[in-house]
């Protein structure tokens, strides 16, 4: 979903979810979706869910479960088909289509509120389905209509667009277009569902992980203890870490903690059930043909066991820069030349299931045990256990710290010797404790209105450093300002703007911001020769003038240092 509230009246329901009474329809999750979006505490939004999961339809809520945990439906139309065919149902131009577009930012916000609402006198024309379909009618006929011819696709958009209300028109179109977003943790939806089944949260996190398909699994058999057992390939929910929050000697003895390189690649499990090898990455996308490498573990690997680690870009004992790794993400096929180009290895860290046994109730230091003479005997250069970080005190753990960027690692992870493996976010026994991120001043030379609840302000930026006498554009950042900051940024580019071209304004290089990434790679792709890796702007520095920024020299300089 999109970052902000659309301008869509959030009254239009015969349906409340606060009624208590059997809900049902896009409707209903559409209102749902509201309300998620509109609370900004927790409660309000566990009440919305449980509410929710309490009162739908069976397949609505394995529906729900599916998309709120990362399994969208894969777009079955393109932007461009959408805007076409919006155009021609209400008689538009095309150019003023983009000139609304450019104004509410968001495409699909923008054709629900372009076409008129429904209204009584509306008929479905012959084959239409009836007004009021369920959530899964929609999201299964989208399935459906991925391989269809493109006018099949029209009818059915066309008449849907039509009897929907511009609310549940708006949240259609983020299902159909592959956009839609919800800012809902796994964690609160796994509460949410523990208030309506007899099951703890953590089993729960762990029935709903996988592989298991929405348009074919019901709702008991998601949640049971057979599907469990059943699927081979069901990962674990993974144990995820937050930022360290306070200072070092208040986590007690060091000898009580366990330090590890904090590394930057794909966190994922290694499965091997029932002669079976499956790789899942955190995301929960099945990746094991993405990583053939992998293949000979289905022989080397005992059955039922689930290793935890990070996939890297590894060649002779050292980690490489996760820039090659980039060239394969996303590749349908993997070929010899990527194999050679772009070599990985995994970096072990937990062990999770060992002959069979779910071993993650263990204290770390015996996984970790387990572990190390589990890697140890297979005796595969690919297979690393991920080393302990030997320190005596926290003094030391810092000075150490700082040499994290030279062996391509963000930093070092903190593990209670004693811990559990547990579920999603926690505080308490594992933090992770990166590095500060490189730092260059830069100039905005470019700017453009954002999108959600932005799309009316100018917050999308591109920035240049000096090359000799001219500017060169290297890299984009649209967040790290307050809304006050954003509001007088977007006064300045509305003063001070030197050209159009479509929705991008040049304006006058005055203002000086301190950008902040956390990695630097070679580009042909950019005119500067180089890729900065999450960039986003640190503060405006008020207190510089254009005459102060760094130089593309200082850009490559980094690139030497930090880019292997």
């Amino acid at each position: 979903m999109p970052e902000r509230t659309p301008n869509i009246s959030l009254e239009d329901t015969n349906t409340p979810l606060e009624a208590g009474a059997m809900v049902g329809g896009m409707a209903s999750f559409a209102q749902l979706l509201f309300r998620l979006g509109t609370s900004t505490k927790t409660n309000e939004k566990l009440e919305a869910l449980s509410g929710y999961f309490a009162h739908a339809n069976e397949k609505d809520k394995v529906w729900v479960i599916a998309l709120f945990s990362g399994r969208r439906p894969r777009r079955a139309v393109s932007g461009t088909q959408l805007a076409v065919w919006c155009t021609e149902l209400i008689g538009l131009p095309m150019w003023l289509f983009q000139e609304c577009y450019h104004t509410v930012g968001d495409l699909s916000e923008t054709i629900a509120l372009l076409i008129p609402e429904k209204s009584a006198s509306t008929h479905s024309t012959e084959g239409a389905h009836t007004i009021g379909q369920p959530l899964h009618y929609y999201v299964e006929k989208f399935q459906q209509l991925e391989k269809a011819p493109e006018a099949e696709k029209k009818l059915f958009i066309l008449q849907s667009w039509l009897e929907l209300s511009s609310r549940d028109r708006f949240v259609f179109n983020k299902l159909l277009s592959g956009t839609f977003r919800v800012g809902v943790s796994q964690k609160l939806m796994v509460n949410a569902l523990a208030r309506t089944v007899q099951l703890e949260p953590n089993t729960i996190a762990h029935r709903i992980s996988g592989n298991w398909d929405p348009a074919s699994t019901t709702f008991t058999e998601l949640l049971s203890e057979q599907l469990t057992q059943t699927d081979h390939s069901k990962p674990y929910p993974f144990y995820l870490a937050y930022a360290l929050e306070d200072a070092l000697p208040e986590l007690g003895e060091p000898a009580d903690w366990q330090a590890e390189w904090k590394w930057d690649g794909i966190r994922g499990q290694i499965i091997k059930r029932n002669d079976q090898l499956f790789v899942w990455s955190r995301g929960e996308d099945l990746i094991t043909e993405k990583f053939p490498e992998f293949s000979i573990l289905q022989n080397k690997l005992p059955n039922g066991t689930v290793i935890d680690g990070e996939i890297l870009p590894y060649h002779d004992g050292q980690v490489l820069n996760f820039n090659v790794l980039q060239t394969r993400i996303g590749r349908k096929n993997i070929t010899k030349k990527h194999l050679q180009e772009a070599p990985v290895g995994l970096f072990a860290y937990d062990l999770l299931e060992l002959n069979g046994e779910d071993i993650r109730h263990l204290a770390l230091r015996e996984r970790r045990a387990a572990l190390e003479e589990l890697v140890l005997s297979l005796q595969l250069p690919f297979i690393q256990l991920s080393p302990v970080v030997s320190f005596t005190d926290w003094d030391e753990l810092t000075t150490i710290r700082e040499q994290s960027r030279n062996i391509n690692s963000e930093g070092l992870m903190l593990k209670r010797r004693s811990s559990a493996y547990q579920v999603g976010r926690r505080r308490g026994d594992w933090w992770k404790w990166k590095i500060d991120p490189l730092t260059i001043d830069a100039v905005m030379v470019y700017a453009q209105k954002g999108a959600g609840r932005r799309s009316n302000l100018y917050t999308d930026y591109t920035f240049a450093v000096k090359d000799g006498d001219k500017l060169v554009p290297f890299t984009k950042a649209y967040s790290g300002l307050t809304d006050k900051e954003f509001a007088q940024v977007d006064a300045f580019v509305k003063r001070n703007s030197l050209e159009k071209f479509g929705p991008v304004r040049t304006v006058k290089p005055e203002l000086v911001f301190e950008i902040a990434f956390e990695g630097i790679a070679a580009s042909n792709r950019h005119k500067s020769g180089v890729a900065l890796r999450f960039p986003r702007i640190s503060r405006w520095r008020t207190d510089k003038t254009p005459e102060d920024i760094n130089t593309l020299d200082d850009l490559k300089k980094m690139l030497q240092l930090y880019g292997k």
